[in-house]
């Protein structure tokens, strides 16, 4: 296991994925984020618990393909990502929509 300082930890996490499949996921307790490709499930628990307070039960990370993208004759590729999916224990939530 890595050890990483708070600051850290808090860079690995990109952002929170906010689409119907995950939103339905949201009310079974799981949260999906992008994370750097380098972050290791342990560093995402890590991440996780610090930043939101709360006590992660599982971790599910997948490493998506990369996309093309072509600028006229020009083909290149998106920079790949990775996602991870955070089972949280009974009764923990993140407040990713705060009073709407």
């Amino acid at each position: 296991m890595t050890k990483h300082k708070e600051r850290d930890l808090a860079d690995l996490i990109l952002k929170p994925i906010i689409t119907e499949k995950g939103t339905i996921q949201m009310e079974l307790g799981k949260y999906v984020f992008d994370v750097l490709p380098k972050a290791t499930k342990t560093d995402v628990r890590e991440a996780i618990e610090s930043l939101f307070d709360v006590t992660v039960v599982k971790v599910n990370t997948l490493t998506l393909p990369r996309k093309k993208r072509r600028v006229g004759k020009f083909v290149g590729y998106k920079a790949q990502y990775k996602r991870a999916i955070v089972t949280l224990k009974e009764g923990d939530s993140i407040a990713l929509f705060p009073d709407v």
